[in-house]
């Protein structure tokens, strides 16, 4: 039975589970990077690893803790449609693998122009070399 659009069972407050072999795979709101010095200090530290269909600068501080940022250039994309498209990609493709990553980092992902022609296993290959390559991929990460 459904009550104002919602089905029986479900409740309004709560989000969906999203848990798989009980890890959290959501992307909540502080997981986020939003503050604009955070990302002044990220592109100053210069920490930038260059992949196929991304690139991935990292923040190394004590108050930094996995977060994600996403850039999708309107030069490089320039139909909306499209830049959202690879918007989600980078955010599915770090939110299924966030618990492969590890340390004291914030991670921003821009995106590159042939990531609009590719699956997200693709996308997850590459940021997963990028994170080997970057030392912040847990042993866990590489064994799967």
């Amino acid at each position: 039975m459904c009550v104002s659009g919602v089905p029986a069972g479900v409740s309004l407050g709560q989000p969906p589970a999203l848990k798989v072999d009980g890890i959290d795979r959501r992307l909540s709101r502080r997981q986020r990077i939003s503050d604009s010095r955070i990302f002044r200090e990220t592109f100053r530290a210069g920490k930038r690893y260059a992949g196929r269909f991304l690139v991935m600068w990292l923040r190394y501080a004590d108050d930094a803790c996995l977060r994600l940022a996403v850039i999708v250039s309107k030069k490089t994309f320039k139909r909306s449609v499209d830049r959202s498209r690879a918007k989600r990609l980078l955010r599915e493709s770090y939110r299924l693998n966030r618990y492969r990553l590890q340390g004291k980092v914030d991670i921003i992902l821009v995106a590159r122009r042939h990531i609009g022609k590719v699956r997200r296993q693709d996308v997850d290959e590459d940021l997963l070399r990028m994170a080997h390559e970057a030392g912040i991929l847990s042993e866990e990460g590489l064994k799967k």
